[in-house]
């Protein structure tokens, strides 16, 4: 399904990052080593490298990886693109930020999973970064999948990552224009939170 959705001539959530990244840059410190979590076609893990990061990006669909390459090259920054299935991945290294952006694909079963093997990624006092849609975002269909099941509330991301210290949990609505993938008004929440080191 991936591969078919990006294999196209343009970026389906074209080239600039997240709003949501801009937004918390202040966070980002260069120097800093950087996990993207199914990144797509690289916006995100692209302005990273460009803040300055060091940065791995995870991502299952050759022609996203494909495209995610030309942009980096483009902006001249270096990504360490790794073609795997974040699912079954390892996860073997730890990184200072750890980076899940509209990487709503999964239940909620599977999402625990992937979620606690990138709080394993997460070195001790590093920020996991998250930013998707809350339930709300069914009625404006402007992106994201259609089950609610897949949604994120405070409560939810609260309750998966117990005993962190949450920097930021933010829902809110705003009109978004990231490619054809994500158009228009949007029902999102930001998250925010560091492990304890």
């Amino acid at each position: 399904m991936w591969e078919d959705r990006f294999q196209t001539p343009d970026y389906v959530f074209g080239t600039e990052p997240a709003a949501f990244l801009k937004t918390h840059a202040h966070h980002l410190t260069a120097g800093q080593t950087a996990l993207c979590v199914a990144d797509g076609e690289g916006r995100n893990s692209v302005y990273m490298a460009q803040l300055g990061l060091k940065v791995t990006a995870l991502e299952f669909a050759p022609s996203a990886i494909a495209k995610a390459r030309a942009l980096a090259k483009a902006r001249d920054v270096t990504v360490d693109f790794r073609d795997v299935d974040v699912l079954a991945y390892d996860y073997p290294e730890q990184y200072d930020v750890v980076a899940g952006i509209f990487i709503q694909f999964v239940n909620p079963t599977l999402r625990r999973a992937l979620f606690k093997k990138m709080a394993s990624a997460l070195a001790p006092g590093g920020l996991m970064l998250l930013h998707g849609y809350t339930p709300k975002q069914l009625e404006y269909k402007t992106g994201g999948p259609p089950f609610v099941d897949n949604m994120y509330t405070d409560v939810v991301l609260r309750g998966l990552f117990p005993g962190w210290e949450v920097l930021e949990s933010h829902e809110y609505e705003a009109d978004i224009s990231e490619g054809r993938g994500h158009s228009g008004q949007s029902a999102l929440i930001d998250f925010i939170a560091r492990r304890p080191g």
